[in-house]
């Protein structure tokens, strides 16, 4: 099993860029499709963007799209999440979550389907 541990959380103004980072340890990192995922207060656990084992496909919700990127660095267990043009309500607990699965391409959106989840990093933007 993997552990995924998140860094790179921060305090920003709207329009900037910010970089949010997902390591792990034990396991077979390419054996997991990874997910990002936020939840702001009061609201429910939401994904945000997921990259498959092979890093060939990703996935966005439509909120971030065209300011997020997701990439992934299976030498050195990696998941970057870019963030530009960041905007108050992008203000979340920014989870990273493994999902186990011997397909290349899939990348799960629904929460329960992720085996592994990190603790979560705070990215807060102000207006």
């Amino acid at each position: 099993q993997v552990q995924p541990v998140e860094s790179g959380g921060g305090l920003v103004q709207s329009g900037e860029s910010l970089s949010v980072s997902c390591a792990t340890s034990r396991g077979t990192f390419v054996m997991y499709a990874i997910g990002w995922f936020r939840q702001a207060p009061g609201k429910a656990r939401e994904f945000v963007a997921g990259v498959s084992r092979s890093g060939g496909s990703t996935d966005y919700v439509d909120s971030v799209k065209g300011r997020f990127t997701i990439s992934r660095d299976n030498a050195k267990n990696t998941v970057n999440l870019q963030m530009n043009s960041l905007k108050p309500e992008d203000t979340a607990v920014y989870y990273c979550a493994a999902y186990s699965t011997f397909l290349s391409d899939y990348i799960p959106r629904s929460r329960s389907q992720y085996n592994y989840w990190g603790q979560g990093t705070q990215v807060t933007v102000t207006s």
